[in-house]
């Protein structure tokens, strides 16, 4: 997949998901297809935002990458739909943390696959 692309499809994924297990509160045998058309919107929205940041930010370090994900998810989820439980603004932040949870665990996971894998050639060769 192009370089460009790739961190885009990765952050709605993640935001996606977040938002739709924070949705049912864990229990995925009750997601339902509006289910997942709101959580897509989060994370369509939610991934927009952090890959055209980061296209211009740069940013490299997965927990960077986390955080600004988190962060988009969570305002996004909270302008998106109303919350289902706690205050207004508990289920926005519980999908913020779980997004930004799931993008360092990935984000980390692939560091490591790569350097192990697919080393970078030693200058010279």
């Amino acid at each position: 997949m192009n370089r460009k692309i790739a961190p885009f499809v990765e952050n709605m994924s993640e935001a996606t998901a977040a938002c739709l297990v924070t949705m049912v509160q864990g229990n995925i045998l009750a997601i339902t297809l509006s289910h997942w058309l709101v959580a897509s919107q989060t994370g369509i929205l939610a991934g927009a935002i952090a890959g055209g940041v980061l296209l211009v930010w740069r940013a490299s370090k997965p927990w960077m990458i986390a955080t600004l994900l988190g962060v988009a998810t969570a305002i996004v989820d909270f302008f998106v739909h109303p919350g289902m439980f706690g205050p207004l603004f508990m289920e926005a932040i519980v999908t913020g943390l779980g997004a930004g949870l799931l993008s360092f665990i990935v984000g980390t996971t692939m560091v490591r696959v790569r350097a192990r894998y697919w080393p970078r050639p030693e200058p010279g060769r």
